[in-house]
């Protein structure tokens, strides 16, 4: 084989090669668009027993499962006509 047609199948290789990478990397970027337009949603709108109940946590100073769960009491109540007072425990620090 003399060096020019050496030189000629590497470029043919070469061309097929890079054909194939450009390919593969545009699939996934059509994706990951689409994906994204999916994941914009109008966000959600709180109701007024949990955003009180969540100014009520605050006020207390209650962060992780401690807040979590008065806001779940302090709405189940809201939301059973109660006032929107926990049960005593879930007061504890």
């Amino acid at each position: 084989m003399t060096l020019a047609s050496r030189l000629a199948v590497v470029a043919i290789a070469s061309l097929f090669a890079t054909g194939t990478a450009f390919a593969q990397t545009a699939a996934p970027a059509a994706k990951t668009d689409a994906a994204t337009t999916a994941d914009k949603k109008a966000p959600k709108e709180h109701s007024a027993e949990s955003l009180e109940c969540s100014k009520q946590a605050d006020a207390k100073g209650l962060h992780g499962k401690e807040r979590k769960k008065f806001r779940s009491e302090c709405i189940k109540s809201a939301k059973a006509g109660g006032a929107a007072a926990p049960a005593p425990a879930a007061d504890k620090k």
